[in-house]
């Protein structure tokens, strides 16, 4: 690391990430944050303080030695920046993009307390993407030697990815099953190209390929294959079900099965894994152009799919939201991307009813004004309706993004225990579901989590599956 004084490190102001100009980035589906510059980055990782208990590695879920690949980028070692991520993240140039950080390591950076914290999740970014191709072209090294044993992993969102590249260094046979014909679960289906590049996820999978791990696509677990085939016929020692979430929730208000309004999921698994956008697409999506598009809630992915709106030619794109800005989950960044493009905020409105032509098609919607009261549950100041203030708004589209629950198709499975919200049971401690070899995690299991946290349960998995194995 530099040796730069401290003081001087404190009043090195936090570096911008450089992005396309928003005229123009909604016309594409480019992505929109264009990454470091080498000199960028190492005038960034000099902001570290290089503290001793590195609390920022306190709010990482899978503990990457933070503060170690900081000083290696400010020293200029980019690839060993890389190899020190990689040791408890799988998925730098993922988690790099989409994690959001400002509430994990960022939160606890000290730096942070005097002013902004250390760009972590940018200077992640970075390493990883700076060296993905000379990573791909390294060879793979020793390899442990085959314990004999193999695991099915079902799904190959986040969870599984972690958990798949864990299992194989401790040199268990992988095999990572995929209901769709591309692999990488939500990181495919769910987040937008011009927020995670459909190559980067490509890469880190064929990362995992190189080492070992084995992927099968268009493998329905529950349908193609039970799980009783798998560990009976097929002879699997031990199964890690990481299935997701992608049953979307609706409103249940009059009026929705009207032609016009989507699920956030259709719409941008249309969009993002079967290109719905362009003239000779199988799957296409309605007509976009010049339409004014509504979409409800106020998490990532109600802004990835209004972003999204906006790059399919929607004249006009708000964003309906029953609370305020403060207790929207989404992140500050993407919200700010979202203002910079244009896109309307309607606060503290709330659905009551979606409105017919007459032929079937959405016209309008009806909505009520609310107000705050105490916090709920969620520890968000709960949403009152306002008597009255009933008013009509024109739209020609809709997308309801409030939410996804588990649709899994092991739900009649023997032996496997389900809560009333329809996530599998599982001993906290180890993973491992009511059935004996048989474990999960990520979204099947907590209904919603972010990428790094998916993770987090992947690897946690890993070492229960492993430890499993050797008894």
């Amino acid at each position: 690391m530099p040796d730069i004084p401290l003081k001087d490190r404190m009043k090195i102001q936090r570096n911008v990430m450089p992005a396309q100009d928003p005229t123009q980035r909604v016309h594409n589906f480019n992505e929109v944050n264009l990454g470091y510059t080498p000199e960028i980055a190492r005038k960034e990782a000099q902001r570290c303080l290089q503290c001793k208990d590195a609390p920022c590695m306190q709010g990482c879920p899978v503990h990457v030695n933070i503060p170690d690949f900081i000083a290696r980028i400010a020293e200029g070692d980019y690839l060993s920046a890389a190899d020190t991520i990689l040791q408890d993240n799988r998925l730098p140039a993922i988690c790099g993009r989409v994690c959001p950080q400002e509430e994990m390591c960022e939160l606890r950076c000290i730096v942070g307390k005097k002013g902004l914290p250390v760009a972590i999740g940018n200077l992640e970014r970075f390493s990883a993407d700076i060296t993905l191709t000379k990573r791909a072209k390294r060879p793979v090294g020793k390899l442990p030697i085959p314990t004999g044993k193999c695991v099915a992993i079902i799904g190959s969102g986040p969870s599984a990815l972690a958990c798949a590249g864990d299992l194989v260094r401790f040199g268990h046979g992988v095999t990572v099953y995929e209901a769709l014909h591309a692999f990488g679960g939500v990181l495919v289906y769910g987040i937008p190209e011009f927020r995670l590049p459909k190559e980067v996820v490509r890469y880190e999978v064929e990362a995992l390929e190189r080492v070992g791990v084995l992927f099968e696509k268009n493998v329905v677990i529950g349908m193609t294959l039970t799980l009783n085939e798998l560990m009976t016929e097929m002879g699997y020692d031990a199964v890690y079900i990481a299935a997701g979430a992608g049953l979307p929730y609706f409103l249940g208000i009059p009026g929705e099965e009207l032609i016009g309004i989507y699920s956030s999921n259709e719409l941008l698994t249309r969009v993002n894994l079967m290109k719905a956008y362009q003239p000779d697409a199988v799957t296409p999506v309605l007509n976009y152009k010049d339409k004014t598009v509504a979409v409800f809630g106020a998490g990532n992915t109600a802004l990835d799919s209004a972003r999204t709106a906006l790059r399919l030619g929607a004249q006009k794109v708000m964003i309906i939201y029953r609370r305020t800005e403060t207790e929207m989950p989404a992140r500050r960044e993407e919200v700010q991307h979202a203002k910079e493009e244009g896109i309307e905020f309607i606060f503290l409105a709330a659905p009551l009813e979606f409105l017919d032509n007459g032929e079937g098609w959405l016209k309008g919607v009806r909505l009520q004004r609310m107000t705050l009261g105490e916090p709920d549950a969620s520890g968000r100041r709960r949403p009152l309706p306002v008597q009255g203030s009933d008013f009509n708004m024109d739209i020609d589209l809709a997308v309801i993004a409030v939410g996804n629950g588990t649709n899994s198709l092991l739900r009649n499975t023997p032996g496997l225990e389900f809560t009333k919200n329809d996530t599998l049971v599982i001993d906290p401690q180890t993973l491992q579901t009511t059935r004996r070899g048989v474990f999960a995690g990520g979204d099947i299991v907590t209904g919603g989590a972010t990428v790094i946290s998916a993770m987090g349960a992947g690897r946690q998995a890993a070492q229960s599956i492993n430890t499993y194995l050797k008894t």
